[in-house]
């Protein structure tokens, strides 16, 4: 099969030859008909993740056809269209036990723990705990952003966040993740504050939903100016980028009692990211982690998206070849850009 492949972290990435995957006898080969393209795809190039071995191929949203199953494998048959979440966990743990598989003990993550889904094939395992049916007339690349960013956002905003009609929520960051969010808080009947230095960004962001837009690269304190716009602060407030920068201000913008949402990865030279503890002390603040969403908690998610009251397809604003997609990841360093860029392995 073709593969997007790079030996060393940061070096150029190339398509090539590789081997086909096999099924574990828990697993199932999937044929990738459709694969995002994410910030954390960029992570891990830059060396940011130790589970990844070198040589390595990134990519863990995807959507595609069982091509071969597993000889345990008993819901899913060759032919089946399937998502995944980007943890597939063990279904065993006890944190799989309790029904929280996106912190799974054992957990893989194609991509990172293992080959992923920049290729024409993909093995994922444990298929009877992680595969998620693709609903009819939903498409392949709408599909695609439900394994990270779409069911990242929505699990932060619902779950975690708890968000309520009428609150405030700012939105740091308005990638395919923080657009997913944007799109999930205003249907959820907040008023959203989307923050990002992308003009683009921003347009997109009150396309879907945002009451309000903060430009960063002109605003020198978004906090305060989130603050204002919100009478005292956001209810509810993520870091859907994931830096120093939008984490503290995440946090400062919120109003007393308020609940900041890291979603973001947060990599820095020393390991760790400096968090205004002293406001969160003072204003009884929540700091809440948010990583993925099991699949087992995917239905209202989907059924909403059924209805047309989510439509993750709007975000997807590009679609590249896997040919295209060294350069595209590469590029995500300096310039992220708006929306979703959907790979096509086979076009």
């Amino acid at each position: 099969m073709k593969a997007v492949v790079y030996e060393q972290y940061g070096d150029p990435a190339d398509v090539r030859d590789v081997p086909d995957p096999h099924p574990a006898p828990h697993g199932v080969t999937v044929r990738v008909e459709a694969t995002g393209l994410c910030r954390s795809d960029w992570h891990g190039w830059q060396g940011h993740d130790p589970d990844i071995a070198l040589p390595h191929v990134p990519g863990h949203e995807l959507a595609g056809v069982i091509e071969s199953v597993g000889a345990r494998v008993t819901n899913w048959h060759p032919g089946d269209r399937v998502t995944a979440p980007f943890v597939c966990a063990c279904g065993t743990c006890e944190a799989c036990a309790a029904g929280d598989q996106q912190v799974c003990a054992r957990q893989t993550q194609p991509g990172f723990t293992h080959w992923g889904t920049f290729a024409q094939y993909v093995a994922l395992d444990h298929a009877d705990v992680n595969l998620v049916a693709i609903p009819d007339g939903m498409s392949f690349a709408a599909a695609a952003s439900l394994g990270c960013r779409f069911a990242t956002a929505f699990r932060a905003v619902v779950q975690r966040g708890r968000v309520a009609a009428g609150e405030w929520v700012a939105v740091h960051g308005c990638g395919g993740v923080g657009l997913s969010a944007v799109m999930i808080a205003a249907a959820s009947g907040a008023r959203v504050v989307a923050v990002d230095i992308s003009p683009q960004a921003l347009d997109l962001a009150r396309k879907f939903g945002a009451a309000e837009c903060v430009d960063g690269a002109s605003t020198p304190d978004t906090a305060a100016a989130i603050r204002e716009l919100a009478g005292g602060g956001a209810h509810v407030s993520l870091d859907a980028l994931g830096s120093p920068a939008t984490c503290a201000a995440s946090v400062n913008g919120l109003r007393r009692r308020g609940r900041h949402i890291q979603v973001g990865l947060l990599p820095s030279l020393s390991g760790t990211t400096p968090v205004p503890m002293a406001r969160a002390i003072g204003l009884e603040l929540e700091l809440l982690g948010s990583h993925g969403m099991a699949a087992h908690t995917y239905p209202p998610m989907l059924e909403l998206v059924r209805s047309g009251v989510l439509r993750p397809d709007l975000l997807t604003t590009s679609t590249i070849t896997l040919d295209e997609a060294p350069a595209a990841l590469a590029a995500m360093g300096t310039a992220p850009g708006a929306g979703v860029t959907v790979i096509e392995p086979w076009r």
